[in-house]
């Protein structure tokens, strides 16, 4: 985990790709791409939807046709606390843990996770909880802690899930109620309307089934290649998927490089 939170890595990695010449421009909602300057490349780090919002007039017939059959998998509902206290898991190794899956018995897990592809809530869901506060004293003030949590939910679910995760953390961490200062949820609606590409909720660009590990966002031996010259998609809807591992994006600019060397074309 990053000190300060996870926008430390954000300023890292901007600061180092500002520090070779790169420009970053924010606030800047790209809906065309006649809003872009020429260049070689535009790698686009959104979901097949905006792809096609944005340059679909450039895509063959075919191409089209497949980013449009690319299916998108189940929404979150997170959490965001505020606590008087550390978590007091039940399990001494929780109490010690950056991140925890609470989801007791596989049997309960496969249960909640296939209600949700199936369009429904569970009663008892498989929570992913984050509390980094534990190890980060710069995440809360003296003496309070933070931490986050989401289960999944149908795509496109606007149901509130607060009392039912917070009764599943309970459940493992008796007191846990007893210590929430304060809370910020998220449906999958407010998730979509805070990022565009996270299409009904999905934060991992499109569901993970097991066609979609491969045709990612379309089958085609480079993913990351549109069919149209210079564009390419760089996003968690291309291999190896959503993450925290950089690895779309990391494939993505060596496909570009390899093409323009390939091409003999240096941009300028």
């Amino acid at each position: 985990m990053a000190k300060g939170g996870s926008q430390s890595i954000a300023r890292a990695l901007s600061g180092y790709f500002v520090s070779l010449g790169g420009k970053i421009e924010t606030g800047f909602y790209v809906k065309s791409l006649e809003q872009l300057p020429s260049c070689y490349a535009v790698l686009f780090d959104v979901s097949p939807r905006q792809l096609l919002q944005i340059s679909g007039n450039y895509f063959s017939g075919s191409y089209k046709r497949k980013l449009t059959r690319f299916k998108y998998g189940m929404g979150v509902f997170k959490i965001d606390w505020a606590l008087d206290a550390p978590i007091p898991f039940t399990a001494r190794e929780c109490r010690l843990a950056g991140t925890v899956h609470i989801g007791n018995t596989i049997k309960e897990i496969r249960a909640s996770e296939k209600a949700a592809w199936e369009g429904s809530e569970s009663s008892a869901p498989f929570v992913l909880l984050a509390q980094q506060s534990i190890f980060d004293d710069s995440r809360a003030p003296q003496g309070k802690h933070t931490a986050w949590a989401y289960c999944h939910v149908p795509n496109g679910s606007t149901k509130d899930m607060t009392e039912i995760i917070e009764k599943q953390v309970e459940r493992f961490a008796p007191g846990f109620r007893e210590s929430i200062i304060g809370r910020h949820t998220m449906n999958t609606q407010q998730i979509e309307d805070y990022n565009p590409n996270y299409i009904g909720g999905d934060i991992v660009g499109g569901a993970n089934t097991i066609r979609q590990l491969f045709a990612r966002p379309v089958l085609k031996y480079s993913p990351y290649r549109t069919s149209a010259n210079g564009i390419y998609i760089c996003s968690a809807s291309t291999p190896p998927g959503g993450g925290v591992h950089g690895f779309c994006g990391y494939h993505a600019a060596r496909r570009v490089l390899l093409d323009i060397f390939r091409n003999r074309e240096i941009p300028a």
